[in-house]
């Protein structure tokens, strides 16, 4: 099996340093394993193409939204299209109508729409939302959890050890950069996740004062965290209970866990739902929804990019191939075939392997084997060393994984074949892992 060889990309990382910011466009592209990025020409499908020509089974799909793989023809004809009638009105479009209406019609809590152009947008203006409906101003977020990167997002959402989070009944609220005003946790609640008696006490005893609770109904960001049976629900009748609006934070687990999102999946519906990137294939595009009377509480969705036309033709497309037959059945599949085979390997080279999937998002963790409860539970048993020489490992013959999260990403593009080629490539660094050649 052959290793790849970058040097291209490390000459292109040495060349872009003096012009751009750390050499990347986002800091989620600095590796934690090599001191440049490997450098991407273009993509086809399930793949990616380096500067050196190498190719790439890839499971990081831009970090979630390429649901349908790299250039999806649904997608591009209707990009094209579009821009060939104009890229931005700074109006309304029949087009625009007929998204709207669309994702009334499959995301359970939808009754109204408004749009923004990011995930970090649509948690702001969801919670701008919360706070004019109730009057409230507090906001529960969970320890783990990542909601964007405002100074108000930006909060608890990672630790380098649990004691670093602080008690567990009153967490500490840490900030992750510099330039982060110490006000903006000021109206936070940090919470652990998947702890109901936790978040009840909190609302019994503060609710007059809780506009919202912020979550991702799946924790995916940091260490991929499934909610224990029963918690979703809980949490729906706790917040209903107290007056305080329920926020899904479903820029991740929309349309990937079922097309009305994590909501359809589970089952439960929240008060407002945001929703980014797999909903456009690529483009910047993002929406919030939610209950009418919440919607329209006074709150205008400002943005001069707010409904781009190329964004809609992106999302009308998307969502028009992943309605079609057959779409969530292949994706359950291809997690099925990547679990199974994971799980035989595990055996094989008799290594703690945590494998689960919902949806298309598929989880891989080094050092334990049964679900963890909350970020704290991840914190103390994953084995992040190993799982970081892993990916470094699979990425030199082709593979690439998610750096430090755990959380793989499937696309409607990844074919069987994809699968069997990724296992050979876990087969061939495991082995070395365990020969201590890496």
């Amino acid at each position: 099996m052959r290793r790849y060889q970058t040097e291209g990309s490390r000459r292109l990382h040495q060349q872009t340093v003096p012009y751009l910011l750390d050499g990347v466009g986002s800091s989620f592209h600095v590796s934690s394993y090599r001191d440049y990025p490997v450098a991407m020409t273009h993509g086809k499908g399930s793949k990616l193409y380096d500067v050196d020509g190498n190719e790439y089974i890839d499971y990081v799909l831009g970090f979630g939204p390429m649901l349908l793989g790299y250039c999806p023809p649904a997608v591009d004809r209707a990009v094209a299209e579009q821009l060939r009638r104009g890229s931005h009105f700074s109006a309304p479009t029949e087009d625009l109508k007929r998204l709207s209406q669309q994702l009334v019609e499959i995301i359970p809590s939808a009754e109204l729409v408004a749009y923004q152009n990011s995930g970090t947008e649509v948690v702001m203006y969801a919670l701008r939302l919360a706070r004019a409906y109730t009057g409230k101003y507090k906001i529960v977020k969970f320890e783990g959890q990542y909601h964007g990167w405002s100074d108000e997002e930006k909060v608890s959402i990672d630790a380098s050890c649990v004691e670093e989070l602080g008690d567990r009944e009153n967490p500490r609220k840490i900030l992750h950069t510099k330039g982060q005003r110490l006000s903006s946790a000021e109206d936070l609640i940090v919470l652990p996740w998947n702890d109901l008696p936790a978040l009840e006490r909190t609302l019994a005893a503060r609710g007059g004062e809780i506009a919202a609770v912020l979550m991702e109904p799946c924790m995916c960001d940091s260490g991929p965290i499934l909610p224990k049976p029963g918690y979703l629900e809980g949490v729906r009748e706790v917040t209903r209970k107290y007056g305080v609006l329920l926020i899904f934070d479903e820029v991740i687990t929309g349309f990937r866990l079922a097309l009305g999102g994590a909501q359809a999946y589970y089952g439960v519906t929240p008060d407002l739902s945001t929703f980014a990137k797999a909903i456009a294939s690529g483009y910047p595009f993002g929406a919030v929804v939610g209950r009418r009377e919440v919607m329209a509480c006074g709150v205008p969705a400002s943005g001069t990019f707010n409904g781009n036309p190329i964004g809609v033709a992106a999302a009308l497309a998307t969502i028009e191939t992943l309605s079609q037959p057959g779409v969530y059945a292949h994706l359950e599949g291809l997690a099925q075939q990547l679990e199974t085979g994971f799980r035989a390997l595990a055996r094989k080279y008799h290594r703690p392997l945590y494998l689960r999937h919902v949806g298309s998002i598929f989880i891989l963790y080094f050092g334990f084997t049964e679900d963890v409860e909350d970020f704290r539970d991840w914190l103390t048993q994953a084995d992040l060393a190993s799982y970081t020489r892993f990916v470094a490992g699979c990425e030199e013959y082709g593979v690439r994984f998610t750096d430090r999260r755990g959380r793989e990403y499937l696309s409607v593009a990844h074919t069987q074949e994809d699968i069997r080629r990724t296992l050979a490539v876990a087969d061939q660094v495991l082995g070395e892992m365990e020969r201590g050649e890496r």
